[in-house]
């Protein structure tokens, strides 16, 4: 781990634990001859690294154009330009560990990223890798938009960092979402499955208690009435069973229609209140409805799957995001991330939420991130509160966002223009 500092290079004792290789004189014609090496040491003392320099020459000027010329102009380096080589290696050794923390810490951040990412998306898997492409596309939109030279977006310019910024913006987008209770998150019905299975359980112990009371009537009807008068109007007795459970039947069905996210048919309310209105004796023989208070409000939802609580919570995510990415010292180059992402469903109109903010309020990489994040929600494998749909319907939707000045009309042009919506797919990434 010491200084090395040679005379000339061809002309080593025998004794030295180091040798020359002479290919690249050899190759280009040029003679090295003396060489200073000075090892790069690190506040633990550990050599990361070493400055070597060669041929110091008596003219600065001069130049080494012929082996002559080296012979003229060489000297070995003397000892007070040692101790300033010693100096810059020592520098040297502390930028070069600089660089080395700086890229560990951003590798240790990018694995924070990505592992929050994926541990919010694990909550409901159907949604896996939503916000990578989201980031994909949005950042592939800015690259677009920074190349353009006329329109609105003429003088807007993004640089690495800036690329950098809308990336991490992006993918945290939604992990809002933690503090989203999991059942809400991914609600696919009105009812809860386990609503719908004590529903159904109740009408299976209503049936029974039919069938029983069915039994109990017939068991008296004969000790009243004889053998011969019961067989006699056993098919009626039958053909009553079979109206009734039918009619049970044909109310659970009615039931299980209305849980659907779909919109309900004119009429199906009325009905679910008559189902609510119907009376059962439970154990103790006290009445109790069909249907409760609280289950009628749910399946009597218009549109969608969730009710009013449920749908502020959804939309809450977007708080929650914007709260922990302010927690987050961000160095000055992207200090705008959570600024960015909080606005994500937000609409030109000012018909988003939650903030209800108006165009001038949501920066360009909002608007870039909105059609990202409303083209993959559309397009993406089907979840099991929505259907998938397919490129061109995904296209025609995000059209009609721009006619309802939802969404910027001239990204939104860009975005189909120059394809960005095949680019959701980047490996590695490249800010």
């Amino acid at each position: 781990g010491l200084p090395v500092n040679i005379e000339d290079a061809y002309h080593l004792g025998e004794d030295v634990p180091y040798s020359i290789n002479r290919k690249f004189d050899e190759d280009s014609g040029y003679r090295t001859k003396s060489i200073l090496a000075v090892p790069m040491r690190n506040q633990k003392d550990e050599i990361v690294g070493v400055v070597q320099l060669i041929n110091c020459k008596r003219d600065f000027e001069a130049k080494l154009a012929s082996v002559g010329a080296v012979s003229d102009q060489v000297t070995p380096f003397s000892a007070r330009q040692q101790e300033i080589v010693a100096s810059l290696a020592s520098q040297a050794a502390v930028a070069y560990e600089n660089s080395q923390l700086y890229e560990a810490i951003q590798r240790l951040f990018e694995g924070f990223v990505k592992a929050a990412v994926t541990a919010i998306e694990s909550r409901d898997p159907t949604t896996s890798g939503h916000s990578f492409r989201v980031a994909n596309l949005t950042v592939a939109l800015a690259e677009t938009v920074d190349k353009l030279d006329t329109g609105p977006y003429a003088q807007v310019r993004f640089n690495r960092a800036a690329m950098k910024e809308i990336r991490y913006a992006s993918l945290l987008h939604d992990f809002g979402k933690v503090g989203v209770r999991e059942e809400v998150l991914v609600k696919a019905k009105k009812l809860y499955p386990a609503q719908v299975d004590i529903i159904r359980q109740r009408f299976d112990f209503v049936k029974r208690s039919v069938e029983t009371e069915a039994l109990r009537s017939r068991l008296d009807y004969v000790l009243e009435k004889g053998r011969e008068e019961f067989l006699a109007k056993l098919p009626a007795f039958d053909q009553e069973l079979a109206n009734q459970l039918k009619e049970m039947d044909d109310w659970f069905e009615t039931i299980l229609k209305a849980n659907e996210r779909t919109v309900l048919a004119e009429g199906s309310f009325d009905v679910l209140k008559d189902i609510a209105a119907r009376q059962y004796r439970d154990y103790g023989q006290q009445g109790q409805a069909l249907l409760n208070p609280d289950e009628v409000r749910l399946l009597s939802i218009r549109k969608g799957s969730l009710d009013d609580a449920e749908r502020l919570q959804i939309e809450s995510h977007v708080v929650h995001t914007f709260n922990f990415l302010e927690q987050i010292p961000w160095t000055k180059e992207i200090r705008s991330i959570p600024a960015i992402a909080r606005g994500h469903h937000e609409k030109l109109n000012g018909k988003g939420y939650p903030y209800k903010l108006s165009a001038p309020e949501i920066p360009v990489q909002t608007r870039m991130m909105t059609i990202s994040d409303i083209f993959d929600a559309l397009s993406a494998s089907d979840r099991p509160y929505k259907k998938a749909v397919s490129l061109e319907k995904a296209l025609d939707i995000l059209k009609f966002a721009v006619k309802d000045g939802e969404i910027d009309e001239v990204l939104f042009q860009l975005f189909l223009d120059a394809k960005v919506y095949e680019r959701w797919k980047i490996e590695p990434f490249p800010y």
